[in-house]
């Protein structure tokens, strides 16, 4: 069986800065997996590295047997909202619409396949109601579910998500991880998150990044966290109580 990603001793610098060094990790078809670690640890780079958007500096990865820029049209990407211009003059059915551009004929007309795809998506996540709101009227929550829309109608066998309930209310924070908990199998899931509790929780297998990589089940991050690995950025404790533990 050939690994959604395969990952061997990759390393990446900005000119002289080091961000990853010497990773390796695999992630199996239909795995849901969990990236944690702290602010400028490597994980924003770690995904631009899988979307093919940057190359290694040495090591090599791989998505589904093949090189990032070769696999793009099986991965959905879903940024935060937040970092998504709401000013931009787009209904929400428009939005989700345009994750299916990768699938239009040289002729660029959407099919009949394409907006049945759409409008069952619409209806997965609820949003049939505000199809035709604009992006930027939406609440927080109704736009993380768009751009998770938006992704999904692509029909990726890759799906990556930034912070998905990063300023969302706890209620939109509940759908989304039931919608999460939902696709776990149909496809493979790979979520950045500073939330531990959601570490534990929603995912199969954590992958902690801070310049390098381990990679724990979720019942091991307690216990591995105790031991003071990680413990200070993640935790991102008071500037007063930031002391090492012992």
């Amino acid at each position: 069986m050939v690994n959604a990603v395969q990952c061997e001793n990759l390393s990446f610098a900005y000119e002289d800065t080091l961000i990853l060094k010497d990773i390796s990790f695999s992630i199996e078809p239909g795995e849901s997996v969990g990236i944690i670690g702290p602010n400028g640890g490597g994980k924003t780079t770690l995904l631009k590295l899988i979307m093919g958007f940057l190359k290694p500096t040495s090591g090599k990865l791989s998505l589904f047997g093949l090189p990032p820029s070769k696999a793009i049209h099986d991965v959905g990407y879903v940024p935060q909202a937040m970092r998504f211009d709401k000013q931009f003059p787009i209904s929400l059915y428009e939005l989700v619409l345009s994750g299916r551009l990768s699938r239009l004929p040289w002729y660029g007309v959407y099919s009949k396949e394409d907006y049945e795809v759409v409008n069952e998506t619409l209806d997965l996540l609820k949003l049939t109601p505000f199809q035709h709101s604009a992006f930027g009227n939406l609440s927080g929550g109704q736009a993380q579910r768009a751009l998770i829309a938006r992704a999904l109608v692509s029909q990726p066998k890759l799906l990556l998500l930034d912070e998905p309930t990063a300023n969302v209310d706890a209620k939109a924070e509940t759908e989304i991880y039931t919608l999460l908990k939902e696709l776990q199998g149909k496809m493979t899931i790979l979520m950045v998150t500073h939330d531990l509790n959601t570490a534990i929780d929603q995912v199969q297998r954590v992958l902690c990044v801070q310049h390098t990589l381990i990679s724990l089940l979720p019942e091991q991050v307690c216990e591995h966290f105790a031991l003071g690995l990680y413990h200070k950025p993640l935790l991102n404790l008071p500037e007063n109580n930031q002391k090492e533990r012992p």
